[in-house]
């Protein structure tokens, strides 16, 4: 007998949709969002790149899109949000829920490796993995590295080599980029060309030991997630036709590796929407990828493009103010910024005659937006690099202003510039036996068991910094140590300035920081601003007394019991303020060959990120904004020389910003 019906079998990856008519909607979408943002959230299949201008409220955009998708009828485990923090996943969730209900927190979101974990523990043996894989966290990963990188023998004990934290950054750069070994030496590391092909057989060496004893560090999480995509295994089938839709936050700060796992998601269906800004694009130094954002159109050929435009959070004046920056940028995606704010002041670009003069202003000016009525914690002092707030740090401190650094870390707490303070420390105080150990253990051969000996000697007065060492007669001080004694003698002895006493300290110090630190290059700055600071002080004890800076939450305690919970300053690199907004905002240091910076200037594409950095930096100001620069800057090499004000402001006419002069 023929059968009246056919077999099939039923996925629950693919329950029919009974969907709702727009009409029978509960939220009112289109009076909620303005014209742009609408677009964006009641489109529905296709692939679209929302570019959402700073402050234009791309998460308000996101959330009203996962919401109507699941009133439509959509299976909220269908949907797929892609973020690069787990609590922005959570609260895009959480307020979608907030707006609908409960059925919004069944979406699956999270970031690119908490996914990929996700489904690598289920599908493991469909990329060749053992189920019971090991994850290696950064520090995990570092130690491995030294493990191989010891085994190997590979390091030549006679030549200088990459320590275990620059290899773990040069292969993890590698893998995110896509770029060879040699070509990130040669562009970040480029003193370790000579090891290239040591550093591979690393690079070798470390992938085999983490196959050995099934391990997987952060970027093998995103490797084997592409491949489980890529080779279509019906497993992988299974959970594409299960996915309707795939939304990616911070598209621009995507990379290679996170790019090739958007694409495989897209082999079945290629209901895409990522979300960005190319004017935003400033992480390339962790393999963030520019082309990303500019080439997702190439990728998916039938994208549209939808612009969020319109502004929540800045005044006309400072919208004005950072188009014009990014008006200049060579490659982008066209947009206005514009809001219905009312106005306010012109951003100010202030020029001070030193690095000093400009550090207190910009306490004064705090003093004063307090005053005001503004409160600390909504001022902001952004800069391009750490070290460009060291002044400022002291100033701050001897105001009393309470203050949080977020991105690098304080001046005092750098371990170059620790070193330094060291050796004007012990020639202060001589008993100081924490500098002196430090310094001592800064000398290759000397261990602690030779430093606690050396530390007896200065104790029982066998060696001294009073005397001489010409004159000293102590086995202890051997040709290696009598520069160093010769040196704290000197500085201690001698009627000399701090400057003069901190630049004997550098020329001694500068070939063991050279042997110290891979990053040398980068860090050498710190100590041309050191030498600056100390150029304001009669004395090395005042100089050391206000370098002795308390932790940032300690000198909140010197406030009242209402200034305890949020009554700071921030000061904050650019990169960790992305995100974020302040009331007044002060970016500092803006000079050519600081910022831009002078190894940015030697590439189109760095220079290009650069400005866009100014631009984060500006748009992060809803009230007031001043722009500062020191007309003379201090360099170790060349002395005081006159400075030029940052390419990105001097593009900017009078009638977009007020220019001020500040002398002494």
């Amino acid at each position: 007998m023929d059968k009246k019906y056919t077999l099939k079998r039923f996925s629950h990856n693919e329950e029919p949709l009974v969907k709702v008519s727009a009409a029978n909607l509960t939220i009112d979408y289109e009076h909620l969002l303005n014209k742009a943002q609408f677009e964006a959230a009641t489109v529905e299949e296709g692939a679209y790149l929302i570019i959402a201008g700073a402050g234009t409220g791309k998460t308000r955009t996101l959330v009203y899109r996962l919401a109507r998708l699941v009133e439509l009828g959509y299976d909220p485990k269908s949907i797929l949000l892609l973020t690069f923090t787990r609590k922005s996943a959570k609260e895009m969730l959480d307020r979608a829920a907030l707006l609908l209900d409960r059925r919004c927190e069944k979406i699956n979101g999270g970031t690119f490796h908490s996914y990929a974990h996700l489904l690598l523990r289920r599908y493991a043996n469909i990329v060749g993995l053992s189920q019971n894989f090991t994850i290696l966290d950064q520090g995990d990963s570092e130690d491995v590295i030294s493990i191989v990188r010891s085994q190997s023998e590979v390091a030549d004990k006679t030549k200088r080599f990459p320590q275990k934290a620059t290899l773990a950054r040069i292969l993890s750069l590698s893998v995110n980029t896509g770029k060879n070994i040699s070509v990130i030496v040669e562009d970040e590391y480029p003193h370790f060309i000579p090891e290239i092909q040591k550093i591979e057989k690393i690079q070798g060496l470390y992938k085999a030991y983490k196959t050995q004893n099934n391990l997987l560090d952060y970027d093998d999480l995103l490797i084997y997630l592409a491949k489980f995509f890529n080779e279509l295994s019906p497993a992988a089938s299974s959970v594409l036709r299960g996915i309707n839709f795939i939304m990616v936050d911070e598209y621009q700060d995507t990379n290679h590796l996170q790019s090739e796992v958007v694409k495989g998601l897209c082999r079945l269906r290629k209901n895409i929407m990522v979300v960005g800004d190319d004017a935003q694009s400033i992480y390339s130094f962790r393999g963030a990828n520019f082309e990303n954002i500019m080439n997702f159109p190439k990728i998916f050929p039938d994208t549209k493009i939808i612009t969020l435009e319109e502004n929540y959070r800045s005044t006309p004046e400072i919208l004005s103010f950072t188009n014009k920056i990014y008006d200049g940028a060579i490659k982008k995606y066209d947009k206005v910024l514009y809001t219905k704010k009312p106005s306010g002041d012109l951003p100010a670009i202030l020029a001070a005659t030193n690095t000093n003069l400009q550090s207190k202003f910009i306490v004064d000016k705090v003093l004063d937006l307090r005053e005001q009525g503004i409160p600390l914690s909504n001022i902001a002092v952004l800069f391009r690099s750490s070290f460009f707030s060291f002044d400022l740090e002291i100033e701050l401190t001897k105001a009393n202003i309470p203050f949080i650094k977020i991105g690098g870390i304080k001046f005092v707490e750098t371990a170059h510039i620790k070193d330094i303070l060291a050796f004007l420390r012990i020639s202060v105080n001589p008993k100081d036996a924490v500098s002196w150990f430090r310094v001592l253990m800064l000398h290759e051969g000397i261990g602690p068991k030779t430093a606690q000996k050396i530390l007896y000697a200065v104790e029982s007065g066998e060696l001294s910094i009073l005397k001489d060492p010409g004159t000293i007669s102590s086995k202890l001080l051997t040709e290696k140590l009598f520069p160093l004694f010769k040196l704290i003698f000197t500085i201690h002895t001698k009627d000399m300035t701090p400057t003069d006493k901190s630049e004997l300290v550098t020329e001694y110090y500068y070939p063991i920081f050279k042997d110290k630190y891979d990053d040398f290059n980068k860090r050498k700055k710190d100590i041309d601003i050191f030498l600056n600071i100390s150029a304001n002080y009669k004395s090395v004890d005042s100089l050391l007394a206000d370098m002795a800076i308390e932790p940032p939450i300690d000198s909140m305690t010197e406030f009242g019991e209402e200034d305890k919970e949020d009554e700071y300053l921030t000061l904050s690199t650019i990169h960790s303020a992305k995100g974020l907004e302040w009331h007044s905002v002060f970016i500092i240091h803006a000079v050519d060959g600081f910022f831009p910076s002078t190894r940015s200037m030697q590439k189109i594409e760095t220079l290009e990120e650069e400005r866009r950095l100014m631009y984060v930096a500006a748009t992060r100001a809803k009230q007031n904004l001043f722009v500062t620069y020191p007309m003379n800057i201090f360099d170790r090499e060349s002395g005081t020389t006159f400075s030029k004000p940052s390419r990105f402001i001097s593009e900017i006419t009078p009638n977009l910003a007020e220019g001020w002069l500040l002398d002494e």
